[in-house]
């Protein structure tokens, strides 16, 4: 079989299996697991890993599926789809990556869907489907760092989507290496407003009910507002 296509597919498929499981990726899992796409493209125990996640995602409830995904992917910067996330953060640097990587896209001919940002990995997954596999390998090899720091923190969470970004290094021809993943505040909480009337949010600052110290600091008077004489 032609080892563009292989590549190709496997891709393709990774990037079917990163996405959020709706209806519509469920019922092409049976297909993929038919195709055999991952033992053709990649290790034993890389394929033997990804139908473990076929396998979940196809005997779990829909629901529960779902809300695992949010928890995994939505609710920590670590384990962020979107791999500027764990470069540039909301450094003004991501502009201007987003920008190149657009452009990249738009060169080889790819149109994002509405509303989808170009460092999303199912879609660098994609754009690397439509590229020659020599062309993708070294594509995929640029982000190695990244996904190496994404598969420890999915490993952390003892989450099965580890396997896919096993996988994506695979195929970029690059090592799993082992990351530090450093303990972070969920998204959730370091986006939280302070709920309202709940005392003051500055520094120092008492909730209700507690004690407030109160300062008192002697006024000094400026004599010639006064229309005194200095």
């Amino acid at each position: 079989m032609n080892p563009g296509f292989v590549h190709r597919n496997a891709c393709r498929s990774l990037a079917l299996l990163l996405r959020y499981p709706d209806d519509e990726v469920r019922e092409l899992l049976p297909r993929l697991q038919q195709a055999r796409v991952f033992e053709l493209a990649l290790s034993a125990a890389a394929s033997d890993a990804l139908q473990g996640l076929v396998d979940h995602l196809l005997e779990s409830d829909a629901l529960d599926a779902q809300a695992a995904y949010v928890d995994c992917f939505d609710r920590g910067r670590r384990t962020s789809l979107h791999l500027f996330e764990h470069v540039h953060g909301d450094s003004r640097d991501r502009g201007p990556a987003m920008i190149d990587l657009q452009q990249t896209y738009e060169r080889a001919g790819l149109q994002l869907a509405p509303g989808e940002l170009p460092d999303y990995l199912p879609a660098v997954l994609e754009f690397a489907s439509t590229q020659p596999a020599d062309v993708a390998q070294e594509f995929l090899a640029e982000m190695a760092h990244i996904l190496n720091a994404l598969h420890a923190a999915l490993e952390k969470k003892r989450s099965p989507y580890a396997a896919v970004v096993a996988a994506a290094l695979e195929l970029a021809g690059e090592p799993l290496k082992p990351v530090a993943v450093a303990e972070e505040e969920p998204l959730d909480a370091s986006w939280a407003e302070p709920e309202a009337f709940d005392g003051c949010t500055s520094k120092g600052s008492q909730r209700p009910g507690a004690v407030q110290p109160v300062h008192i600091v002697r006024r000094t008077t400026n004599p010639s507002a006064l229309g005194g004489a200095a």
